[in-house]
């Protein structure tokens, strides 16, 4: 457990609740994800218990929990926002774009609805705005 986690302290964040566990690890949501309509609505992280820096560091038994756990949020998910698709995803260090140095499993809920509907996780990574600085 590492001290200033919110993560590992759950009270850091009072606005963060845990809607689903297991013995390995809990699948977190704000308060803003119940925002119907918002651009994360139904959003919310899977989390190792323990710490653990990046995805990379989970135990076999974590991967194996964080399987179990999605299938249950993916269930609870579907009916309580019936989202028409799924963004999943994790970031590791910071150049991938991670803020937070505890492992955390994203889970995006997609609406048909949204500006960007039909856009992956690609999109960003292969616009005109992401050319790599051959520079360095």
């Amino acid at each position: 457990m590492v001290k200033d986690c919110i993560f590992c302290n759950l009270k850091l964040e009072p606005n963060q609740r845990i809607i689903l566990s297991n013995e390995y690890c809990m699948f977190l949501q704000l308060e803003q994800s119940e925002i119907k309509g918002s651009q994360l609505e139904g959003a919310g992280l899977i989390v190792p218990i323990k710490h653990r820096e990046t995805a990379f560091d989970l135990t076999r038994e974590e991967w194996d929990a964080t399987y179990t756990l999605l299938k249950e949020v993916k269930k609870y998910l579907d009916e309580k926002y019936q989202p028409q698709g799924y963004n999943l995803g994790w970031n590791c260090g910071e150049v991938g774009g991670q803020h937070i140095f505890h492992a955390h499993f994203h889970i995006l809920p997609r609406y048909s609805d949204e500006a960007l509907a039909g856009k992956g996780i690609r999109y960003m990574f292969k616009g005109k705005e992401n050319v790599r600085n051959k520079e360095l």
